[in-house]
Formats: C-alpha cells, sequence, structure tokens
C-alpha cells in the first residue's frame, strides 16, 4: 500500500501535468508573490542588488571548488565564463569612472574569480574540457555591441562611458546561453555545474526584483533618473529576460534538490 505523497511531491507532481500556458501564468504569479515578499521584508531594496552580485560571487566559488576538487570542467561552458568575464571587466570600468562604491569591491572579486576559471579551464583542465558540447555561436556579442551604440544612458557621462554601460548590460543578459546550450547537449547535470547556474539564476531575480521595487518604491521617479528615450525599459526588459532564461532551469533544480537526486536530469527542451 503507498504512502501519502508528501505536498512538495505532490505539487511537482500538479505544476507538471499542467498545459505550458498554465506553467507560464504559475511562474509570473510565483515571481509577483517573491517581489511583494522581498518588498515587505528588505526595507532598503539597494541591499538586493548587493545580494545578488554576492550571490553570483559565490556561484563562481562554487565553481572553484569543483574545479580544485574534481580535477575537471566537463559541463562547463568556456564560452560562458569569458563572456562573463568581458562584462564584468565593461562593468568595472563603469563602475571606476562614474560611481566607484561597494558594487566597484564586488565585481573587483568576481571578475578575479572568473579570470582564475577560464585559465583553469583553457590551459590546465583543458583535456577535460567538452569543446564539442559547447557549441553555441557567440556572434550575439556584435548586436549587444550595436545595441549599445543605438540605446545607451542619457546621462551627463562621457559618451564612450554610456556605451559601454549598455555593452555591459545587454551582454550580461545573454551570457548564460552557452552554458545552458552544454547542459541541454549533455542532458544529466553534475551537482556543482548545478549548484553553479541556480546561483546565477537567483542572483538574476534578485537583479530584477531590486530594479523592479526601486521602480515601484519611486513611482517611476527612477525611470527618469536613468535617462530618458528607450533606455530605462531596456534595462528593465534586460533584467527580466535574464531572469526568464534561467527560470526553467531553477524550477527543475528545485525539483530535484527536493527529491534527493544528487545529479540533475533536464527533460528535452527544458534549456
Amino acid at each position: 500500500m503507498k504512502g501519502p505523497k508528501r505536498p512538495v511531491h505532490a505539487v511537482t507532481t500538479w505544476v507538471k501535468r499542467q498545459p505550458p500556458k498554465v506553467k507560464a501564468f504559475l511562474a509570473v504569479v510565483s515571481g509577483m508573490a517573491a517581489l511583494v515578499f522581498l518588498r515587505f521584508i528588505v526595507h532598503d531594496h539597494d541591499n538586493l542588488f548587493v545580494a545578488a552580485e554576492a550571490v553570483h560571487a559565490l556561484g563562481i566559488s562554487v565553481l572553484i571548488y569543483k574545479l580544485m576538487k574534481e580535477n575537471s570542467c566537463a559541463g562547463l561552458s568556456l564560452k560562458t565564463q569569458e563572456l562573463t568575464a568581458i562584462f564584468l571587466a565593461v562593468r568595472l570600468y563603469c563602475s571606476v569612472v562614474m560611481e566607484y562604491d561597494i558594487h566597484t569591491l564586488l565585481d573587483s572579486a568576481t571578475l578575479i574569480t572568473t579570470l582564475w576559471v577560464v585559465y583553469t579551464i583553457r590551459f590546465k583542465l583543458r583535456s577535460t574540457y567538452m569543446e564539442d558540447k559547447d557549441n553555441f555561436a557567440i556572434y550575439y556579442v556584435v548586436p549587444c555591441a550595436l545595441l549599445a551604440l543605438a540605446i545607451h544612458p542619457s546621462t551627463s557621462h562621457n559618451i564612450l562611458n554610456r556605451i559601454c554601460w549598455g555593452f555591459c548590460v545587454y551582454l550580461e543578459a545573454v551570457s548564460v546561453l552557452p552554458q545552458l546550450r552544454v547542459m541541454q547537449n549533455t542532458k544529466i547535470v553534475e551537482p556543482f555545474t548545478a549548484h553553479y547556474v541556480f546561483a546565477l539564476g537567483v542572483a538574476r531575480f534578485l537583479s530584477c526584483a531590486h530594479w523592479v521595487l526601486q521602480v515601484v518604491d519611486t513611482r517611476g521617479r527612477l525611470l527618469t533618473a536613468l535617462g530618458y528615450g528607450l533606455w530605462p525599459s531596456m534595462v528593465l526588459l534586460s533584467e527580466i529576460v535574464q531572469t526568464f532564461i534561467l527560470a526553467d532551469f531553477c524550477y527543475y533544480y528545485v525539483k530535484s534538490v527536493v527529491g534527493g537526486q544528487l545529479a540533475l536530469r533536464l527533460p528535452s527542451g527544458v534549456v
């Protein structure tokens, strides 16, 4: 005789059976509920952006632990790490010349660790790198640059700095795509890689929550402070795109953890 199902398992089973439109609706509702929750428990919403960068740094730390413990970079995308290093370097430059605050220190630490990961994958553990699986074309770097030329902040800063700012925002939004392609090709994601990508998903959500709640708290005045034209909308759109790109993976990650599975098995078409 079968025992009663655990509540979490019953809920995940029910969600799994729903059509795509219902799943999308539930994801939106869950996201809005999380935003409301964060608005009431986090009084200074600037802390959400700091938390996002800290979680990203934590994810990189998980990768470093994996590389040092297993002496293998199997399942990792070198392209994602290189794109991450590029947008972090550009963002760090903008931070130094435009504001210089706690974000500068966090970006510095994250960039250094990311460069170490890139060096380790490219040179020390090259024999374990799954180059045939890391086959996502990164030509979209060019559209990101062109978009930054056309749509960038309209603040009083130097035009080059404003274009760089726009470029790092757009590139960050799509930098995780090569990693998702690797996972799509392998289907089975080992624990440390899954922890890293989940950390990216959490960081993206916290960053998106920061911008959305700031807009709500200022009753839209933040959008004016960011500049005029399409730039404010593109900032919010980039944050939302980043969040939704990783939302599906995060769902299966939580489901796998709740189910006690060490390795994450992804259904076809998830990423």
